[in-house]
C-alpha cells in the first residue's frame, strides 16, 4: 500500500468563524507528515477567505469558491481538487483534538479501510444546551451509543461530520448524492454495495457543536426522520425495526397521557422512568443543570425524528408519491 497522503475537506457556507475555530485547531496537530487543508465556499455571501489567507503560514490551505450546490457536491468537488489519496471529511463547526491525525493513520496502517467514522465529544467549552444536546444524539439510552463511539457495530455508517475516505472509493462510487441530510449514509450503503469496509476508530474523535437553538435542533432531527424513510425506499435491505422507535415513543406518549386522563397512570410512570434515568445518567456524566437539559434534548430529539419518520413514511410509503416531489427542500 502507498503512503497516506490526507487531505481534509471542508465544506463551509456563511460560517467564517467557526472555520477559524477549526482551522486553529487543525494547525496545532502533532502529526510528522505533511497534510493538506481545502476549504470549500459554498456559495457564502459571508466569505472565510480572509480567514484563511491568516493561517498559510501554519497549514497547506487550498481555498475554492463555488455556487451554492449544498454540503454532499461541495464535498465531492473538493475531493476531486484534493492532492491526497485518502481525505478527511469535516463539518466546519467541529474542533478537532491535537492527536487526531495519529490515532487515524495508527487505525488505518495496521487495519486499513477505505472509510472510516469517529465519534463526536462535547468541548468543556461548549454551552449547556450543546453538551445537553451532544448527549443526546450520542448517549447509550438514546441512540444506543452509535454516534459517540460506546457501542461497536458490524456495519458502521460514518457521519459527514467526521468521515475519512479514500481516492479510490471515492471515485468508485463519485461520491456524495444530492440529498442533504442523509447523504452520508448513503454514501457508507454504497460503499458497501461496491465492496469496500467502512470502521468506526473511536480514538479519532472530534468536538462537534451541532445546533445552538432548541428550534434549530428541532429541524435537524426532523429531517433525519424524514431522510431515514428515503434511504430504506432507496436500500430496502438496510431498514431495521429499530427507525420506528422515536415514532412509537411518540405514539405511546401520546396514549399513556390519553390513559392518564382516563385513570389508568401505570403507562404514564414508564414514561416518567426513563425521563428520570436519562436525567439521572447525564448528571452523572455532565452535572445537574446538562443533566436538565439533556432531558429536554432527549424529548426534542424523539419528537422531531418520529414524527419526522411518520410524516415521510405516510407521503412515500402509504401516498406513494415521489421523494423528490413530496420533500423537495431535502436535495440540491
Amino acid at each position: 500500500m502507498q503512503p497516506l497522503e490526507y487531505s481534509f475537506i471542508i465544506p463551509v457556507y456563511n460560517r467564517p468563524d467557526e472555520v477559524e475555530a477549526l482551522l486553529s485547531s487543525l494547525s496545532r496537530l502533532e502529526f510528522e507528515r505533511a497534510f493538506e487543508v481545502v476549504i470549500i465556499e459554498d456559495g457564502s455571501m459571508d466569505r472565510c477567505d480572509g480567514v484563511c489567507s491568516r493561517f498559510r503560514e501554519s497549514l497547506n490551505i487550498s481555498y475554492f469558491y463555488k455556487k451554492n450546490t449544498g454540503p454532499g457536491d461541495s464535498r465531492n468537488y473538493g475531493m476531486q481538487h484534493a492532492n491526497g489519496n485518502y481525505f478527511i471529511i469535516l463539518d466546519s463547526d467541529c474542533i478537532i483534538p491535537d492527536q487526531y491525525l495519529n490515532h487515524v493513520d495508527a487505525y488505518l496502517s495496521i487495519n486499513y479501510v477505505d472509510c472510516y467514522g469517529g465519534p463526536d465529544a462535547a468541548h468543556e467549552n461548549f454551552t449547556v444546551l450543546q453538551k445537553a444536546i451532544n448527549y443526546s444524539m450520542t448517549s447509550i439510552l438514546t441512540t444506543g451509543g452509535i454516534r459517540g463511539g460506546d457501542v461497536q457495530v458490524n456495519k458502521f455508517q460514518p457521519r459527514s461530520f467526521n468521515m475519512g475516505l479514500s481516492k479510490e472509493a471515492f471515485e468508485a462510487t463519485g461520491g456524495y448524492g444530492n440529498i442533504h441530510p442523509g447523504e452520508d449514509p448513503d454514501l457508507s450503503i454504497r460503499l458497501w454495495n461496491a465492496g469496500y469496509k467502512t470502521a468506526l476508530i473511536n480514538e479519532a474523535h472530534v468536538y462537534h457543536e451541532r445546533r445552538t437553538s432548541w428550534r434549530l435542533f428541532y429541524k435537524q432531527v426532523r429531517k433525519f426522520g424524514m431522510v431515514r424513510v428515503i434511504l430504506n425506499k432507496w436500500h430496502p435491505s438496510t431498514a431495521k425495526l429499530t427507525y420506528w422507535f422515536p415514532t412509537l415513543f411518540c405514539v405511546f406518549v401520546a396514549m399513556a397521557i390519553l390513559w392518564a386522563i382516563c385513570g389508568w397512570f401505570w403507562y404514564l410512570y414508564l414514561v416518567l422512568v426513563y425521563v428520570a434515568i436519562v436525567f439521572i445518567h447525564s448528571t452523572f456524566k455532565n452535572g445537574f443543570k446538562v443533566g436538565t437539559y439533556s432531558v429536554m434534548a432527549t424529548l426534542i430529539q424523539f419528537t422531531g425524528y418520529g414524527l419526522g419518520f411518520l410524516t415521510s413514511f405516510i407521503q412515500i410509503n402509504v401516498r406513494g408519491r415521489d421523494e423528490r416531489e413530496a420533500f423537495p427542500h431535502l436535495f440540491f
